[in-house]
């Protein structure tokens, strides 16, 4: 049995014991980054370049980019490390790190999708008024304000799960280091149903935002089907669909990853949730 003061790594969940398939999950990874940071620094330079994205949508995705590189950047390099020489460890340090760093992305990423819709609903609901709502300033306040709240999320969660003590041995069931994964090694009580009910308040929030989300949805809807012209519906639905799918898929595959009870839980089902919400990039 060993405890949280003598813990000095954690062990990752290996995608196989073959020789040939950890070679296979690491040319899969480093095609994924690549991809990511082909993606996202096209995203950055023609944001940066082209004056006429310089938008409070352009402002907001360049945004969304640096976070999908980040959560690319947090768990993804560590996968093809251990993939690439046969291990499966971490450092105590520097799974609370990975920890830290995703919740923040994560948590920046969901607040900046939030605005982003809200973005969506000025433009075509309030479009007289959208240049007072969505002025320069107000752009960056609401930016600051998402980067704000993923930091403080990540903060509270990282200091309460690494304030635990850990003595159920030091194996994640999981190929990054993950809140649920960590709080299985937890012998407190207490501290256990803390953080639990520190990730419920977290996914509370979260569920609310996405009821604005679908509210605002349902009000851009309605405008889109009163344009007269087809081609402006056409390109309004375009617009926003792809936004709403995303969000659909991040919030449900988040929520699932985070509260799922243990008796439905899998190596594999979580391994496929995790990868689609922490790997694949949210892109519009």
């Amino acid at each position: 049995m060993s405890n949280s003061s003598s813990l000095t790594q954690f062990l990752l969940l290996a995608f196989a014991d073959r020789r040939e398939l950890q070679l296979l999950h690491f040319w899969l990874f480093l095609a994924i980054s690549l991809a990511a940071l082909l993606a996202n620094g096209l995203i950055l330079s023609a944001v940066a370049c082209d004056h006429h994205l310089h938008t409070p949508m352009g402002f907001f995705l360049l945004n969304l980019s640096l976070t999908d590189l980040g959560c690319i950047c947090t768990t993804v390099p560590k996968a093809m490390h251990n993939s690439l020489w046969g291990t499966t460890t971490i450092s105590y340090m520097g799974c609370a790190a990975q920890v830290f760093l995703l919740v923040f992305f994560l948590g920046t990423e969901f607040s900046l999708l939030t605005i982003m819709c809200y973005d969506r609903y000025v433009a075509i609901c309030k479009p007289l008024h959208y240049g007072t709502l969505l002025g320069s300033r107000a752009c960056a306040h609401m930016a600051a304000a998402a980067w704000a709240t993923g930091f403080l999320s990540a903060l509270l969660h990282t200091v309460n799960t690494f304030s635990l003590p850990l003595c159920q041995g030091n194996a994640l069931g999981q190929f990054f280091c993950e809140i649920p994964h960590i709080l299985k090694l937890s012998c407190s009580h207490s501290g256990y149903l803390r953080e639990i009910w520190l990730i419920v308040v977290t996914a509370c929030l979260v569920f609310g935002c996405f009821i604005f989300i679908v509210f605002s949805y349902v009000q851009i809807f309605r405008a889109v089907l009163r344009i007269p012209s087809q081609q402006g519906r056409h390109k309004a639905f375009s617009t926003c669909l792809p936004h709403l799918a995303v969000v659909s898929l991040f919030v449900s595959t988040a929520t699932f990853a985070n509260l799922k009870p243990p008796s439905i839980s899998s190596p594999s089902m979580d391994l496929v949730v995790a990868v689609l919400y922490s790997v694949v990039p949210p892109k519009q």
